[in-house]
């Protein structure tokens, strides 16, 4: 079973200052080359604060992101799963996992950042800056991981539930088949259609990816998912074609 995660913009500071970025050690090699690429071209472009800045869209107070971009090869790193920060990282709490449950995150959860593609939960990664719609010289990100984020979620097999946000979905979608589900988070009033969620979407996503986590049962189908969920006391259900609905 795969958990596959959106980033977060903002990231935790510091990590191992003996350890630095080091592409051969991040999960799915086939992704190396468009890793240079995107590493080379926000490298490049931080070379400039103020062009930096308006690709980005930083503000006066967020001008040590540039200053992140241009340390990206000689800054510490730390694994991914703890070096975002916001509501999701911070639901899911990666640090307070069990040895059991970290075990599982690290052999389940990718998270699909922008400039490195798709990564494992301990694939160890510096602080940086760069979103899905982030412009680069000369560099599309969209054409740049579509095709080969695409090919290795179509090469994986199991259970795949999708927890991205739309943006990076479009940066790499997930192969349509039974095995594979997009997760919804979704408020039920029990009078009306249910509703997508904002801040508590993120929220549910860490609570629920944690639970799994916790869990550590790696389901060899959806229903063998929607099963276990009754169980654990989480209203999981099928919804849309390729989606499932998580009601909280």
């Amino acid at each position: 079973m795969l958990l596959l995660l959106p980033p977060s913009e903002t990231k935790r500071d510091g990590g191992d200052d003996d350890a630095r970025l080091d592409l051969s050690r991040l999960s799915h090699p086939s992704l190396t080359a468009p890793r240079r690429s995107a590493l080379a071209a926000t490298r490049a472009l931080s070379s400039n604060r103020a062009t930096m800045a308006a690709a980005l869209k930083l503000g006066a107070s967020q001008q040590f992101e540039v200053t992140r971009n241009r340390q990206l090869r000689s800054s510490p790193t730390t694994p991914a799963l703890e070096r975002y920060t916001g509501v999701l990282f911070d639901a899911l709490d990666a640090r307070t996992l069990s040895t059991a449950g970290r075990a599982f995150a690290r052999d389940h959860v990718l998270i699909h950042s922008a400039l490195f593609g798709l990564i494992g939960a301990d694939d160890p990664i510096p602080a940086y800056r760069l979103s899905h719609d982030s412009k680069l010289p000369e560099l599309s990100l969209k054409k740049l991981w579509r095709g080969s984020i695409s090919a290795v979620l179509a090469s994986t097999e199991g259970v795949i539930l999708d927890l991205r946000s739309e943006s990076y979905v479009e940066l790499g979608p997930a192969p349509s088949k039974p095995t594979s589900a997009v997760v919804r988070v979704v408020s039920d009033s029990g009078s009306g259609p249910r509703r997508a969620l904002n801040h508590f979407n993120k929220k549910g996503k860490g609570e629920f990816v944690r639970i799994l986590c916790e869990a550590a049962i790696d389901h060899p189908s959806i229903d063998s998912l929607l099963e276990w969920s009754v169980a654990a006391g989480i209203r999981l259900e099928r919804g849309a074609e390729g989606e499932l609905d998580l009601v909280v």
